[in-house]
């Protein structure tokens, strides 16, 4: 006689939900969030972060002058590839373990016993620098963008102030902050438009900027592809390397979908995905958007870089398609780059939210709350903008310390991002794979990602001339490292530091709570599954 063969349906949304406070459990930590957030939202919040067309316009500045329209799309292929790596593993950790603490909870959890708290201490911390200075670089993009668009509009004849500028960027802060606060179901309802905004001016301008493009502003196949303009001084091979902040800033802080991660549902699925399609889907897109441009822009490199609209692909699309449909178009560009930061925001308060639970921030027992009526944490909301305002006056120290807060907010997370990876293959750990596991292409893929990560660290580090002052020096190595520093000297402070009471991520829920959960879990599943299974016989 044949056997039955049972076919079960897919999970139900309470057999996923069930399962997924399961796995938090067994990771330690009770459920506090709502899971209001779907795959597709998950991968809405990566996506939007990265922000592709307007987080290209904030740095372009970085690839002109370093290559010119080389840089923009080599550079482009080149720093895609390296950032693929770096997704790829990150993936298989967020899979493992899909908590919000993510980086530092990895890294405890990896690290041998010896090393595991004071490295999950200075990953939590590079973690929380690298997200609040990466909020504080989108919000700064987008007030120089909107500075842009008043330019546009005024003939001209307005340019923006330092001060001016830095009370547009104080605004965009406090209006991010009053949206983050809002309920979970709201912000996850947020990122499918976000994501249908982003991808449709992506489109456009690849579609509409070649044709509407005046042939004196059009360049041919050789000047487009292989032009090499190199303004700053260094040579030409580490200009092209210095080049790479341009993609690498844009396709960055990924990690926000492992942030939200306990407010996601199918989490050990949804956040691995979320990850790596984001960055392949940013990667094309962008690698077709800088095409364009490059075709697009003329030949005047300095000009677009000193042009009384301060902002070089503003001044591209005006040359294109005169000032009022700059205006249009541009006035979407504000939109997308100004999802960007509330995107970021709200990774970047659910890191600290995580980091303050397990108590190792300043005033953790201020910041580990969750506001009753809207059901997200507010404190950190206004903690993570306070930070990123403070970031923001380095304005009035000049343009090369505002642009900093670019370079530091990769360093950061680079730094972050390095030490879990090296921790899985580097200490003697029980690592087991989550749903998204990369086999056998597990270590060579994580060798070059630590490998990339730990040059370009060193890389950014240094200033973006060879000849500097007080004035245009690297100020991310000031305060990075300011703060980096601080946190070790707090950690090893005599008697009330770290070191004698911070045992890395606390659980909050009990081990019979685990066990109990586990049990809820199988016995749901199982009823499920009864009432779900059909006998086919063969």
């Amino acid at each position: 006689m044949s056997q039955p063969r049972i076919s079960p349906t897919s999970p139900s949304k309470e057999v996923i939900a069930k399962r997924d406070e399961a796995l938090l459990a067994e990771l330690g930590y009770k459920q506090e969030f709502k899971r209001a957030f779907t795959p597709l939202e998950v991968f809405g919040v990566s996506f939007s972060i990265i922000g592709l067309l307007p987080s290209i316009a904030s740095v372009l500045f970085y690839a002109l002058p370093n290559g010119g329209t080389s840089s923009m799309v080599w550079g482009w292929a080149v720093g895609s590839l390296f950032i693929l790596t770096v997704g790829l593993s990150m993936a298989e950790l967020g899979s493992a373990a899909p908590t919000s603490g993510g980086l530092y909870y990895w890294a405890h959890s990896l690290s041998s016993p010896r090393w595991r708290n004071l490295l999950s201490w200075i990953v939590g911390y590079a973690n929380t620098v690298g997200s609040i200075a990466s909020l504080a670089s989108i919000d700064w993009g987008c007030a120089v963008q909107v500075a842009a668009a008043a330019t546009i509009g005024s003939g001209q004849t307005f340019v923006a102030t330092n001060a001016q500028l830095v009370g547009i960027y104080m605004a965009i802060l406090l209006s991010h902050a009053i949206v983050c606060c809002l309920g979970t179901a709201v912000l996850a309802r947020l990122q499918s438009v976000y994501v249908v905004i982003n991808i449709l001016l992506c489109i456009v301008v690849i579609i509409v900027l070649p044709a509407a493009t005046p042939k004196e502003y059009t360049n041919d196949a050789s000047y487009a592809l292989g032009n090499f303009t190199n303004l700053n001084g260094w040579p030409d091979g580490y200009a092209f390397i210095l080049s790479l902040v341009a993609p690498l800033w844009t396709i960055c802080s990924f990690d926000s979908a492992v942030h939200i991660s306990e407010e996601a549902s199918n989490a050990a699925t949804a956040v691995p995905w979320a990850i790596v399609n984001s960055i392949t889907i940013s990667s094309i897109l962008g690698m077709a958007i800088n095409i364009a441009l490059a075709f697009c822009m003329g030949t005047d490199i300095e000009y677009l870089l000193d042009s009384p609209i301060g902002q070089p692909m503003a001044q591209v699309f005006f040359d294109s398609f005169g000032e009022k449909a700059t205006l249009a178009l541009w006035s979407f560009v504000v939109i997308a780059q100004y999802m960007m930061g509330s995107s970021m925001l709200l990774a970047a308060s659910r890191q600290t939210f995580a980091f303050a639970r397990d108590g190792a921030l300043p005033l953790s027992n201020i910041l580990y709350r969750m506001n009753s009526f809207t059901g997200t944490p507010v404190n950190t909301v206004w903690f993570v903008v306070l930070m990123a305002a403070l970031l923001g006056l380095l304005a009035f120290a000049g343009p090369a310390a505002i642009n900093a807060i670019f370079t530091m907010s990769i360093t950061a997370l680079y730094v972050a991002y390095t030490i879990p990876i090296f921790a899985r293959f580097a200490f003697d750990n029980d690592f087991k794979p989550g749903p998204f596991n990369l086999g056998f292409f597990s270590l060579p893929i994580g060798i070059t990602a630590i490998a990339v990560m730990s040059f370009m660290i060193v890389v950014f580090s240094f200033p973006s001339t060879p000849s500097t002052d007080a004035a245009n020096m690297n100020y991310s190595v000031v305060v990075l490292g300011g703060v980096l520093l601080l946190s070790l000297a707090w950690y090893y402070f005599p008697v009330y530091g770290g070191i004698h009471w911070f045992t890395g991520p606390v659980p909050n829920i009990g081990v019979d709570r685990v066990d109990e959960t586990r049990h809820e879990d199988s016995t749901f599943v199982e009823k499920k599954a009864e009432g779900a299974v059909r006998v086919v016989r063969v």
